[in-house]
C-alpha cells in the first residue's frame, strides 16, 4: 500500500526513493508494529478487564498459577493486529508471500479465537475438543500448502535443504512437499501453543526465531549474497524480511505487557497463529530443519507431552511431575522467572547455532 504512494511521490522528489529500500522498510515495519502494540496495549487490556475476558487456570497446575486467574487473555489479537497492519503498510502487495502469511495468521488465529472464546464462555480450561482443533489446523495447513504449491516455479522450492551442507538436498516432489508442509505447520502451531504456559515464555523464542528467519530471507532473496554464501537464490523471498521484522516488532510490543508478572496472556488466538506463521515462513525459505533446531524449546515442550501421555497410558504413572516440561520444573521448585529466562537463553543459543550454518556449508 505505502509502496504505491512512495512511487507516486518519487515522481516529484527522488529523495522518497529511499523509502523503497528493503532494509529501511524492514526497520520501519518493526517500529510500526511495536508502536501499534505499545499504543493499543493499555486500552486493549482495559477493555478485556471490562468485558471480563480473563484466563481460566487449571486447578491441578502449579499453585502459584492460581493467582493468575482472571488475567486478561486473547492478547494474540493485539499481536496479529499490529503485525498485519504493519505488514500491509510496509510490505509489497504484489508479493504472494505476504498474502500467504497473512492468510495463515487469519486461519490459525481464527481457530485459536474460537478455542479461547469457548473457554471464557464456559469458564473452563477446556475449549475446542482436540479432534475439532486438529481438524481445523489440518484444513488450514492443507489450504496453505496447496497455495504455496501453486506459486512454485523453481525446483529448489520443493527440495529439502540440509543445513551446514551446500550440496546436499533431497527432492520431495509435490506430494512429499505437501506432506512435509502439513506436519511442519500443524506441529509448529501446536508446539508454540504448548509452550505458552508461563509469562513471556513463548513470545521471546518467537521473536528470536523471527530475527533469524529474517536474515535467511534477506540472503536468499539477494542473488549476490546467496551466491557468495552458497545458499539457494529464491527471488521474491526478500519480502519475507519485512514481514519477519513486523512480526518481531509486534512480539516485542506484546512482551512489554506479557513479561513477568504478565498483564495479559496471548491465548490460543496468538500461540496457534504464531506457530503457524513461523512454520510457513520457514517453508517458503526451505529452512524447515533449521526451524526444528531453532525451536528446540518448542520441540522439547511437545516431546515432553507425548512422553507423559504415552508413559501414563502404559504404566498409569507420570514420567514428569507435570507436562509440558516447564511445569515439571515449576513443580521441582524452580521459580517461574528463572525457568523463563533459561528457556530464552537456550533458544538464543540454538538460533546462533542455526545462523552459523550460513557460513558453515
Amino acid at each position: 500500500m505505502f509502496l504505491e504512494l512512495i512511487n507516486f511521490l518519487t515522481q516529484f522528489d527522488s529523495g522518497f526513493e529511499v523509502l523503497n529500500y528493503l532494509t529501511l522498510r524492514a526497520v520501519l515495519a518493526m517500529l510500526a508494529a511495536l508502536l501499534i502494540s505499545l499504543t493499543l496495549g493499555h486500552y486493549f487490556i482495559k477493555k478485556l478487564h471490562l468485558y471480563q475476558i480473563g484466563q481460566v487456570i487449571r486447578t491441578d497446575g502449579p499453585k502459584s498459577h492460581l493467582s493468575k486467574s482472571g488475567t486478561p487473555t486473547m492478547g494474540g489479537v493485539m499481536i496479529l493486529f499490529s503485525f498485519s497492519i504493519s505488514s500491509l503498510i510496509w510490505a509489497d502487495w504484489s508479493s504472494v508471500y505476504l498474502w500467504i502469511v497473512l492468510a495463515t495468521a487469519v486461519i490459525f488465529g481464527g481457530i485459536g479465537f474460537i478455542d479461547d472464546h469457548l473457554k471464557i464462555k464456559h469458564k473452563s480450561s477446556d475449549g475446542l475438543s482436540s479432534r475439532k482443533k486438529m481438524l481445523g489446523q489440518s484444513v488450514g495447513a492443507i489450504i496453505i500448502g496447496l497455495w504455496i504449491v501453486i506459486t512454485i516455479d523453481n525446483p529448489i522450492q520443493t527440495e529439502l535443504l540440509i543445513p551446514f551442507f551446500k550440496d546436499i538436498t533431497f527432492s520431495l516432489g509435490i506430494a512429499g512437499f505437501l506432506v512435509l508442509t502439513y506436519f511442519v505447520i500443524v506441529g509448529s502451531s501446536n508446539a508454540v501453543n504448548l509452550t505458552d504456559g508461563l509469562d513471556g515464555l513463548a513470545i521471546m523464542p518467537v521473536i528470536l526465531i523471527s530475527s533469524a528467519l529474517a536474515l535467511f530471507a534477506y540472503i536468499s532473496g539477494n542473488y549476490n549474497f546467496a551466491n557468495y554464501l552458497n545458499m539457494p537464490f529464491m527471488p521474491g523471498t526478500s519480502e519475507l524480511f519485512v514481514i519477519c521484522a513486523a512480526l518481531m516488532g509486534a512480539g516485542l510490543g506484546f512482551l512489554w505487557f506479557n513479561t513477568y508478572p504478565a498483564e495479559i496472556f496471548m491465548g490460543d488466538v496468538g500461540s496457534l497463529a504464531l506457530g503457524a506463521i513461523l512454520a510457513v515462513i520457514a517453508i517458503l525459505l526451505r529452512q524447515e530443519i533449521l526451524l526444528f533446531i531453532m525451536g528446540g524449546v518448542f520441540v522439547a515442550e511437545t516431546v515432553s507431552v507425548i512422553i507423559q501421555v504415552a508413559y501414563y497410558k502404559r504404566t498409569k504413572k507420570r514420567f514428569f511431575l507435570m507436562a509440558p516440561i516447564h511445569h515439571h520444573f515449576e513443580k521441582k521448585g524452580i521459580s517461574e522467572p528463572k525457568i523463563i529466562v533459561r528457556f530464552w537463553m537456550i533458544t538464543l543459543i540454538l538460533v546462533l547455532v542455526s545462523l552459523a550454518s550460513i557460513k558453515i556449508r
